[in-house]
């Protein structure tokens, strides 16, 4: 348990269209799952088995020219400072020095030294992909350094009607720089939010830094039921027991968000050993069999 990190969301969250998801095409027949990064055993993980044809419900995989916005209909900006509720540092920015596609079917998400003060990008998908259930995944390679925060993470549907935690939020990913063996699986909602959320760990095999080099993250979602994993290693579940007497908000919708956070409450700030710019690199975004 993490008693440093308390994590509050932001209540100006853009206000998007109402349909729950929009899909780039549907797709009529199944797609085999890419197969999963190589990975070693540890620490009570345990691999998890790949999902013949699974159905690849819906993607973003980046494609696009250099110095390009990722796609619009996928994908929204948050802008701003304030601290986000963490005490972070950073300002969000729409600009293509924050955020670009790299023509090489990557979205890097990079976080930038500015003046005495730092600016980053994040986005969310709110409003245009929200899925329920199934498998959901993206390749990153994270950035690295003290007090760098990047996220893979998701925040329910009904968040605009009920707020935050009431919401839930499935932390797929996060890292802090200090950490940089480590890699962090979270839930939160009413009676488990912030230093209490529902969370674990996950140790680099080899004890290296994930920003080595790319991992996928992902979790299988199921009705009462979430899995992590990296690089297809599930490393815990929880389920609707681990909740208690608090309820289990995470059978609904909910929408992706990507971001490199500098500084803050959890991560603390960065020193003289950190470099900018630092930053995030995703290869994709998929999700599998999800209800639509």
């Amino acid at each position: 348990m993490r008693s440093s990190r308390i994590r509050t969301i932001r209540t100006t969250l853009t206000a998007t269209a109402a349909m729950a998801l929009v899909l780039v095409a549907p797709l009529a027949a199944p797609a085999a799952v890419p197969g999963a990064e190589t990975g070693t055993e540890t620490g009570g993980a345990t691999r998890t088995g790949e999902v013949e044809a699974a159905a690849l419900t819906w993607s973003d995989e980046f494609d696009g020219p250099a110095g390009s916005a990722p796609n619009g209909a996928n994908w929204n900006f948050e802008t701003g400072g304030g601290g986000w509720g963490n005490n972070e540092l950073q300002t969000y920015t729409d600009s293509r020095d924050n955020s670009a596609l790299d023509g090489n079917g990557n979205l890097v998400i990079t976080a930038r030294q500015s003046g005495s003060g730092y600016t980053s990008a994040r986005l969310t998908t709110k409003g245009k992909v929200q899925p329920k259930f199934g498998r959901l995944e993206a390749r990153i390679q994270i950035p690295r350094g003290q007090g760098i925060w990047p996220a893979f993470w998701m925040l329910g549907g009904q968040f605009d009607n009920v707020g935050w935690p009431s919401s839930g939020e499935i932390d797929i990913m996060e890292n802090v720089g200090y950490e940089p063996h480590l890699v962090h699986g979270t839930l939160h909602g009413p009676g488990y939010s912030g230093a209490n959320g529902i969370t674990g760990q996950y140790m680099h095999p080899q004890g290296w830094s994930f920003a080595d080099t790319f991992h996928t993250f992902a979790v299988d979602w199921q009705p009462g039921s979430i899995t992590w994993s990296v690089d297809g290693v599930a490393y815990q579940t929880f389920t609707t027991a681990d909740t208690g007497a608090n309820p289990w908000v995470f059978d609904q919708p909910f929408f992706f968000i990507l971001n490199v956070a500098v500084g803050g409450n959890w991560p603390g700030n960065p020193d003289g050993t950190t470099q900018f710019p630092q930053s995030m690199v995703v290869d994709y975004v998929r999700v599998y069999d999800s209800q639509l």
